[in-house]
């Protein structure tokens, strides 16, 4: 009997595999990536770009400190020197703007305010044997009395130290405290449209007793004086004493007598250091410090500024009071620091309960003293 031709179990021919071919259709779309992640990606390239720049630039600094000293290039608060104007001198004339309201420092230290900015401008300009004169720029329409009057007096103290002329020039706007910058100046140029004077002292605040009346609140007050609540504005009418009246207008009184004394004074200064060519004061220019405003061409003719003329003639001015044919403009500017940056992005609102007017945007305080151009008071 013959075998069967099927082989056993280990001998049988195994059954044809799948088909495992991908297929060739078009393959699906790949998933998207959150918006959220794509705006870290962006803002980390970003950064990185910002330390790569400062890296650059401090290294930048570092190289020209090490090859042309300390003393010529040095910064002080992060000031570095930038070219306005090359002109082909080693001589430089210092450009330094006064722009916008004058207010003072901070009194926590936090920021660089406008006064200490300007005094280490002028402490760059006075070690920098290079630099002959400073020209001021000045566009403002005046502010705080004790950040003008230290401004005031940095200027003064500056041109005795040095000797090197400080031309002011007023650009559109340079009135009360604008002006009491410029006083102390050995020459003050003019636009004959600019608009100037406005001297005087103002304190301004608010009597919101009448609103308080309406709705039914009255104060408490505990007070250790008769005159602890001067100024306050919730104070009725027959409340205000005579003698606080008259206390706050001495006090005016007294501002405004050091605003002329500032004007005579720096003005008589100028005329003997320029050995009178410049434009003296006018007999009656007492009659014109009464708070009003004036264009450059009046204030040209009661004297308080010494010439007409745009920025090149202030420029001009200062190379003749400086007895040099040219100079290269500079100005000193706060140079980028990527610490500056991190603590922007870490600060925090402060904590402070404040009673909200509808008056945020005004540029005075209550019960501070000012030099400043009566239409920026509401």
């Amino acid at each position: 009997m013959e075998e069967s031709a099927s082989s056993g179990p280990s001998e049988r021919i195994p059954p044809p595999l799948p088909n495992r071919h991908l297929p060739t259709g078009p393959r699906p779309p790949l998933p998207k990536r959150g918006g959220s992640g794509r705006f870290w990606m962006i803002l980390s390239i970003l950064l990185a770009g910002f330390l790569m720049l400062s890296l650059l630039f401090n290294m930048q600094q570092f190289v020209r400190s090490f090859s042309l000293g300390a003393s010529a290039v040095g910064s002080k608060r992060g000031l570095q020197e930038v070219q306005l104007d090359y002109r082909h001198s080693r001589n430089k004339i210092a450009v330094i703007d006064v722009t916008g309201m004058i207010v003072g420092d901070a009194w926590d230290g936090r920021s660089y305010g406008m006064v200490s900015q300007l005094q280490d401008q002028f402490d760059r300009a006075a070690n920098d044997p290079h630099v002959q004169a400073v020209l001021l720029r000045i566009d403002s329409p005046g502010g705080e009395v004790l950040a003008a009057d230290t401004i005031s007096r940095a200027i003064e103290r500056f041109q005795e130290d040095t000797q090197k002329p400080v031309v002011a020039y007023l650009g559109g706007l340079a009135a009360s405290g604008g002006y009491y910058i410029a006083a102390p100046c050995q020459w003050i140029v003019s636009n004959e449209l600019t608009i100037t004077g406005s001297i005087g002292v103002i304190m301004q605040g608010y009597n919101y007793r009448g609103l308080m009346d309406k709705i039914g609140i009255r104060p408490q007050i505990f007070k250790s004086g008769k005159f602890k609540d001067m100024l306050s504005g919730s104070k009725a009418e027959d409340e205000i004493l005579p003698q606080e009246r008259e206390m706050v207008q001495n006090l005016i009184d007294e501002t405004f007598t050091r605003f002329k004394e500032v004007v005579r004074k720096g003005r008589a200064s100028a005329q003997d250091r320029n050995d009178q060519t410049g434009r003296p004061l006018r007999d009656d220019w007492e009659e014109y410090a009464d708070g009003r405003i004036l264009s450059g061409r009046q204030a040209f003719s009661v004297g308080f500024v010494d010439e007409l003329g745009d920025i090149e003639t202030a420029i001009q001015r200062a190379l003749d009071l400086a007895d040099i044919p040219n100079a290269n403009l500079v100005q000193y500017q706060r140079q980028f620091e990527l610490g500056n940056l991190f603590r922007l992005l870490g600060e925090t609102e402060s904590r402070a309960v404040r009673i909200d007017l509808g008056m945020d945007t005004l540029p005075v305080e209550p019960g501070r003293l000012y030099y400043l151009l009566p239409t920026v008071v509401p």
